[in-house]
């Protein structure tokens, strides 16, 4: 499988995917997707990239320790719910903010910011069961 063609291809197939899952999770909070789907996508990009140049390559273009970023994504995910504080709400309520973007108003929400760190999550915690099982030699 690891051939001259996938690993000629392997970069453009990688960034598609990298630039898909972002979608993804960037629209999941009004529509369907979100953070895990994101998350699964962009993991699925690591395996290919460790199939193609091997998991040390892999883990090499992370530049970061997969459990950092599943890590990193935790607290991202539980900061998320701690605005709802300063509001007097449960936590983990959704709050709501509008940015004035030139003539457009971008919506900014503790969802999103919810659904970024579950995107984490996901994507550190499988991607280091991924370069772990690629970097295993079969019999």
């Amino acid at each position: 499988m690891n051939t001259l063609i996938f690993r000629t291809m392997v970069g453009p197939i990688v960034t598609i995917m990298l630039i898909f899952s972002a979608f993804i999770c960037l629209r999941g909070h009004n529509a369907p997707g979100g953070g895990f789907i994101g998350g699964l996508i962009a993991a699925a990009a690591i395996a290919v990239l460790g199939i193609a140049g091997g998991a040390t390559a892999a883990r090499k273009a992370l530049r970061v320790d997969p459990l950092a970023i599943a890590g990193f994504g935790v607290v991202i995910a539980a900061l998320s719910g701690l605005g709802s504080m300063f509001t007097g709400s449960p936590f983990l309520t959704s709050i709501w903010a509008y940015w004035p973007l030139g003539e457009t108003t971008v919506p900014l929400s503790t969802p999103l910011v919810f659904d970024i760190g579950v995107y984490l999550v996901v994507l550190g915690t499988l991607a280091a069961i991924a370069l772990v099982l690629e970097e295993e030699e079969g019999p």
